[in-house]
């Protein structure tokens, strides 16, 4: 793979929800990282892209917020846990972006939307043609296809 930034969605892709019935988790002992993640994620050269290795990123709707089933502090505390549990190191201040808005708000962040992605690529320094995204539904491709970048569906990027 040669790319400078590859970003992450979260649910389904990274984690998933221990709660049965729950699609996302509420709270920090209600996910575990999906099979596969850890051992890809290790054979990847982390780092910065202007330094010659790949920057990570998260993009992930979180309308739990919204809905007040948690904190965006806590939304975000359990995406960097999850990052650390997954690559093994605390992701860099400004890599994680997520959209704390409901379904009908109509921002500019919630997947399919760009801008998540739009946002990290201008964080990292790096062009669409050389960032990735990898997720899990038909609004994470649509993120992609709108901010012009790649996409790969994570059961292909988890591949064993």
């Amino acid at each position: 793979m040669n790319y400078d930034l590859i970003i992450f969605d979260a649910d389904g892709t990274l984690r998933r929800c221990t709660v049965p019935g729950q699609v996302c988790p509420n709270a920090p002992d209600q996910w575990e990282l999906l099979p596969g993640v850890i051992e890809t994620l290790a054979t990847i050269d982390w780092g910065s892209p202007s330094r010659g290795r790949a920057g990570l990123g998260i993009a992930s709707n979180q309308a739990g917020i919204a809905r007040g089933y948690l904190t965006e502090e806590l939304a975000r505390m359990m995406l960097e846990d999850t990052v650390e549990a997954a690559a093994g190191f605390r992701p860099v201040a400004g890599s994680i972006e997520l959209c704390p808005h409901g379904t009908r708000e109509g921002c500019s962040c919630r997947k399919p939307e760009p801008g998540m992605l739009l946002r990290l690529m201008d964080f990292w320094g790096t062009p669409p043609e050389k960032t990735l995204f990898v997720g899990d539904m038909e609004s994470d491709r649509g993120a992609a296809v709108n901010a012009g970048c790649d996409f790969l569906w994570a059961a292909d990027f988890f591949r064993p």
